[in-house]
């Protein structure tokens, strides 16, 4: 399930998805839940930004049966 974020001044993708999501691998799933503001570099103060839900990670080890 998505959230959302409301930016604070000079923060940055990659910021906000290692605050929010817990690493900063997951800015692009934040830049392309919130397309519009994909040419921001460093936000202002008071945009409310989509979060979108942390990605659950599989085991690829194992046989497709057990996933």
């Amino acid at each position: 399930m998505s959230k959302t974020y409301t930016t604070s001044q000079g923060d940055t993708w990659d910021i906000i998805a290692l605050r929010q999501m817990g690493s900063e691998k997951y800015m692009s799933l934040i830049i392309e839940a919130n397309s519009k503001f994909n040419q921001v570099v460093v936000f202002p103060a008071g945009i409310a930004l989509v979060i979108p839900a942390v990605p659950v990670a599989t085991a690829t080890t194992l046989p497709p049966w057990k996933r």
